[in-house]
């Protein structure tokens, strides 16, 4: 190894240390010499960082996006992300070449520093071979026991006493050569109580200066958070001061100018590629900084969430005989699960178990004495699902055992139901596979029973239960509507509800969208989907920034999620995608408006399927599609679609009877089914309580014992002479002997 870092590094790299050494003799001075020369020739490298680091400020506004709405979905993620780099021609690879390029340079120099007779006085091995066997004799070792050092021990013995090497070549250069540099030999390793402390000391502090100065004027560091860029200041000191301490002190001095050079190489990176302009651009999709007294409210509400979280988790965990769980990722889901929990409070006496990721979700105000609800954050969800202990779990989150979120592996018996948050078409607004690993599905309508076996049929998978069901929530706005009944909006209301997916409303055409309609007589509700507000901070704040001047009694932006109250009872929805349509027009009746922007494929291999997504079938028997290109017509189609709202009416009922199951009572199919399936497993129970133990010990025996049990059953029993048996055995016969006393009094029960 030595050898091929001496035949890489150390040749050329020593050839170049001779030449400074023969400029300036001086050790010192040539270290600090070589410093500079080995920066003058890394520059170029630096400039493709520099320009490389450009390119990263340019693109993170997308990178950001990218992650934002691709969260879980890793492969996805991972496919964009490599075609935006692709494309702008962006390589991690490319910003750590100075640092990688370092490393080759460093051990060089040490292998220079540890090798002068070889590097600087240019000695032949045949000349240094004789002195390095006579300094070992004089030193009682051989030549391998003076170590990695050997050169300078030889440096040191001949100029110790040179009558010992009288006579042999290459004295009267070591003579001649000096090592120090300020009274310091710069092969000596720092001491703490030796003034080469200072070494490490000072190479530490010039690395802070650099990291100062970097914090400042690097173009990627001055758009990171104060805590990253006091993080890698504390990493670059800490490891400056520790490799000056550790290694000669050479390399300690070579560290030190190293540092400090690269402040101006920084500055001139700066001059040839100036990042002013991308730096605040970067600036401004940065999280507006909290004042102090908004820090001071934000831990304090971090605080409540981990002392809660802990004291729930831990509440969950302790909880024996757990049978039903729902899990929530927010309160918005609640109005999801309400109808089929009130169905099971109601025709039931099971108690509910709610986890939800929310800690200001709705359930935690419903005092009922048969709903316990939990909160957990999304890390420490990934724990509790994986030690899950219940008999059935019920869910609006998809992709399950696909990315974070796993299956019970505490419990194989587990029935998780999917239940989805919209009256959709499975195969094209869910991911691929999102539902294979679930073990029932909650099916609205007709629909979703055919999209689910033909799954199952294209990509061979076992059958699921499929659950005749209806959509409680459509009840719930069913409900809220015909209580509003023939209210007369004055001004008319018209919803803007987009989905989250690119190329939304929000993101695609939200000013051409709102000009034709502000200020024509309407009152607009901006209503964007939670996914966006949760994903996209930063584009929400430029939205409510933009229009904060028109909002009044004429405009709203509206971010609460908790009720439905805005939806049914709007005049009129516009959107692009997303099944607030279904529900609008499903709950009251009246048309929506389609804007046609990209179409929202979350599965691009929804083809696949071999069917019509109803999302793309039902678009024009609900409502009108107007083209991007056509928005001007806008106030043209809403007053056709407002005058025309009778005549819809009749027909949207029937699109409803067609594609919804059990409307007005939609969650009887899935609330009796939970109720049914929980009983059932109840009497299964019971009568397993006679199960076959023997089998059962076997399978412990072979499957889950360790070594200290295996120790343990295989101890003789302290019996007669006659009876030879281990614990093991006895263990067997005692559970042979209980399982046939407890089958013969089932036998015997009437």
């Amino acid at each position: 190894m030595m050898q091929m870092i001496n035949t890489l590094f150390g040749i050329p790299l020593g050839g170049i240390m001779y030449v400074c050494y023969r400029l300036v003799g001086n050790y010192g001075l040539s270290i600090i010499l070589f410093t500079l020369i080995t920066k003058v020739i890394m520059f170029p490298l630096s400039l493709v960082s520099q320009k490389n680091s450009i390119v990263m400020v340019r693109i993170r506004p997308l990178l950001n996006e990218i992650r934002q709405r691709y969260a879980g979905n890793s492969s996805e993620l991972a496919s964009k992300q490599r075609e935006l780099y692709r494309r702008e021609r962006y390589s991690s690879w490319k910003g750590m070449l100075p640092l990688l390029v370092q490393i080759p340079i460093v051990l060089g120099l040490i292998h220079v520093i540890y090798h002068p007779l070889q590097h600087l006085l240019m000695l032949d091995s045949s000349v240094i071979a004789p002195l390095l066997e006579r300094t070992a004799a004089l030193s009682g070792t051989t030549v391998a026991g003076l170590g990695t050092s050997a050169e300078l021990k030889v440096l040191e013995a001949v100029q110790a006493n040179q009558s010992h090497f009288s006579g042999m070549l290459g004295v009267n250069e070591i003579l001649a050569m000096d090592l120090g540099f300020f009274g310091q030999s710069m092969a000596e390793v720092p001491t703490i109580n030796s003034v080469t402390v200072l070494y490490p000391i000072l190479s530490g502090i010039s690395a802070l200066v650099l990291a100062l100065y970097q914090n400042k004027h690097n173009v990627l560091q001055r758009t990171q958070g104060a805590v990253s860029r006091w993080i890698t200041t504390i990493i670059l000191v800490a490891f400056s001061s520790f490799f000056a301490a550790i290694l000669p002190c050479g390399v300690g001095l070579y560290w030190i100018t190293g540092n400090l050079l690269s402040i101006p190489v920084l500055k001139l990176c700066n001059v040839i590629y100036n990042p002013g302009e991308y730096a605040e651009e970067m600036a401004l999709q940065e999280a507006p900084k909290l004042s102090k007294e908004e820090r001071r409210a934000q831990r304090v509400v971090n605080r409540e969430k981990r002392r809660r979280q802990r004291r729930d988790v831990k509440r969950f965990n302790s909880t024996k005989d757990k049978r039903l769980v729902f899990y929530s990722e927010s309160s918005g889901f609640f109005k999801y699960f309400e109808g089929y929990i009130r169905y099971i409070l109601e025709n039931s006496d099971f108690m509910i178990h709610y986890i939800t990721s929310d800690i200001h979700d709705r359930i935690f105000s419903m005092n009922h004495p048969r709903i316990r609800a939990y909160y957990v954050g999304p890390i420490a969800l990934i724990r509790v699902m994986m030690l899950m202990d219940a008999d059935i779990v019920v869910m609006t989150m998809p992709d399950l055992e696909k990315y974070h979120i796993k299956r019970s592996l505490v419990r194989k018996d587990v029935e998780y139901i999917y239940t989805d948050h919209g009256m959709t078409s499975l195969h094209l607004m869910l991911q691929e596979n999102a539902l294979d690993y679930f073990d029932t599905i909650f099916c609205y309508g007709p629909n979703h029973i055919r999209e689910v076996r033909e799954m199952e049929r294209v990509y061979g998978l076992p059958p699921k239960t499929l659950v005749r069901t209806g959509f409680p929530l459509l009840d719930t706005m069913i409900q809220g509507a015909e209580a509003i009944g023939n209210a007369v909006n004055d001004p008319k209301v018209i919803l803007i509800a987009p989905s989250w997916q690119q190329d939304n409303i929000l993101e695609y055409c939200l000013d051409e969208t709102l000009r034709p309609l502000l200020g024509a007589g309407y009152r607009i509700v901006v209503r964007p989907h939670p996914e966006f507000i949760k994903r996209f901070p930063g584009k929400m704040r430029a939205i409510e920034e933009r229009y904060k001047d028109n909002v009044g009694e004429l405009f709203e932006i509206q971010t609460s999620f908790a009720s439905s109250e805005t939806v049914y009872s709007a005049d009129l929805v516009i959107t692009d995608w997303s099944s607030i349509a279904n529900e609008f027009s499903y709950a009251t009746k009246k048309p929506s408006l389609f804007i046609n922007t990209p179409m929202k494929v979350v599965n691009p291999n929804y083809e696949k399927i071999p069917l019509v997504p109803l999302d793309i079938s039902l678009r024009d028997e609900i409502g009108i599609s107007v083209d991007v290109e056509d928005l001007d017509t806008l106030p043209d189609v809403v007053r056709t679609l407002l005058g025309a709202a009778e005549q819809y009416k009749e027909h949207i009922a029937e699109v409803v009877r067609e594609n919804i199951f059990d409307v007005g009572d939609g969650a009887r199919g899935g609330g009796q089914y939970i109720i049914d399936t929980l009983a059932g497993r109840t009497s299964e129970t019971h009568a397993r309580s006679c199960d076959d133990f023997a089998s059962r010990w076997t399978r412990i025996l072979d499957e889950g014992r360790d070594d200290e049990m295996e120790r343990i059953l295989s101890e003789p029993l302290l019996l007669e002479k006659s009876i030879q048996m281990t614990k093991g055995e006895l263990m067997m016969d005692v559970l042979e002997e209980l399982e046939h006393a407890m089958k013969g009094e089932t036998s015997d029960d009437p």
